[in-house]
C-alpha cells in the first residue's frame, strides 16, 4: 500500500449524510493505564516463527502504548538486549523469565505468572 493510503482503510471517502457518524476516531483512542497493582502480566517463552530462537514475552498490559513502551524499554535496559514492543506484546531476546519476574514485583506489579 502506498503511503498515500495508510491512514484510513474503511474505504469511507465521502459522504453527504448529515447524520453521519465517524466512529474511527474512536477505534484509536487509548485506554488509560492501569495502577501497577492492578495490571495481570504473563511471562512466557516463545520460539514460534523465530528460527528456532528464543525469545520472553510480557503480555497482557493495559494502558496506553507510551506506557507500554516505556516498560519496554526498562526491560530491554536491565536485561543488556534487544528487543521490541509489537501488538501489546514485549518481546525480550532471550530466556529472561525469572529476571523479569523479579523486577516486575520489584516495582510494584501484581502477581505475575
Amino acid at each position: 500500500m502506498s503511503k498515500k493510503h495508510q491512514g484510513r482503510t474503511d474505504g469511507l471517502v465521502y459522504s453527504t449524510n448529515q447524520d453521519f457518524y465517524n466512529d474511527y476516531e474512536e477505534e484509536n483512542t487509548a485506554a488509560e493505564t492501569l495502577p501497577k497493582e492492578k495490571q495481570k502480566l504473563r511471562v512466557k517463552l516463545d520460539t514460534k516463527q523465530r528460527a528456532g530462537k528464543v525469545v520472553t514475552l510480557v503480555d497482557g498490559f493495559v494502558g496506553t502504548a507510551e506506557d507500554l513502551d516505556a516498560l519496554g524499554k526498562q526491560l530491554k535496559t536491565k536485561c543488556g538486549t534487544g528487543g521490541s514492543v509489537k501488538d501489546g506484546f514485549i518481546i525480550i531476546q532471550g530466556d529472561y523469565r525469572a529476571k523479569i519476574l523479579g523486577w516486575l514485583k520489584e516495582w510494584g506489579y501484581s502477581q505475575t505468572k
